[in-house]
């Protein structure tokens, strides 16, 4: 039977999303399997060597070059990745290397399974030990209950979030219960995923670079329930006429001829 898929597939944890930002952890797992099979060996670390275009078309073809920054970025400001160009051959070459920083990703993994003081000892949570070369699993009741609602009810919660990130160039945490409730509840009033990245677009055209206006690209003012219809509406208003459909020509037969 036909599932769709008739290429290598691209994965992703929900669980890796939910702490490092979605575009953010499919970097990281592709940046993985690449230095598993990498030959670039220098100071004891497997590095994979790739421009930013080359990101684009050999793994993520589907991405602007600007995303694929805007990610990678993220990533080594926040230490997860380590970059360097100090192994090209010449000093021009300013194509960087890139592996990750396992210890740094346990550590942070640590941090975001947290434990309630009144669960049982075997309810906690047990890391597996991290080596070079594998990434580390938080296996725990509660993070398979995380994972588990994550998968039915949260991914939407995480595009539209990682959409604002990304137009706005803000790290909001869609794990943050506060953000999730705020866009589950445009869902439940019937609005979609596109509906939200409509918001965001018309809202960040008008407010990014304005030092007044910018600092509301947040959830809690776009995903208000009283300003996001408000939002929505302005953008339906802004569209150009060209991409409205054309409204259907009347005879008006009552009035007889001219």
């Amino acid at each position: 039977m036909n599932l769709l898929i008739k290429e290598s597939p691209l994965q992703v944890l929900p669980s890796l999303a939910m702490q490092v930002g979605l575009n953010e952890a499919m970097v990281l797992q592709q940046l993985h399997f690449r230095s598993l099979i990498s030959n670039n060996i220098r100071d004891g670390h497997k590095w994979v060597y790739k421009t930013y275009e080359e990101w684009k078309s050999d793994e993520f073809p589907f991405w602007s070059v600007d995303t694929i920054k805007r990610a990678i970025r993220r990533l080594e400001v926040k230490g997860y990745i380590i970059a360097t160009s100090s192994y090209n051959r010449m000093k021009m070459d300013k194509t960087k290397w890139y592996r990750i920083d396992y210890t740094k990703l346990q550590l942070e993994t640590e941090q975001h399974a947290t434990l309630p003081t009144a669960k049982s000892a075997q309810e906690e949570v047990r890391i597996a030990p991290s080596t070079e070369g594998k990434m580390p699993l938080a296996i725990t009741k509660e993070n398979k209950s995380i994972k588990k609602d994550l998968v039915e009810n949260d991914l939407d919660v995480v595009s539209v979030i990682d959409y604002l990130n990304d137009k706005a160039c803000k790290q909001f945490k869609a794990s943050s219960k506060v953000t999730a409730r705020l866009v589950k509840g445009r869902f439940s009033d019937g609005y979609t995923v596109a509906d939200c990245k409509k918001v965001i677009d018309t809202k960040a055209k008008n407010w990014l670079g304005d030092r007044h206006w910018q600092k509301y690209l947040r959830p809690s003012t776009l995903f208000n329930a009283t300003n996001f219809e408000n939002y929505l509406e302005e953008s339906r208003d802004s569209e150009s006429p060209e991409s409205r459909p054309p409204k259907p020509f009347e005879l008006d037969f009552s009035k007889g001829e001219v």
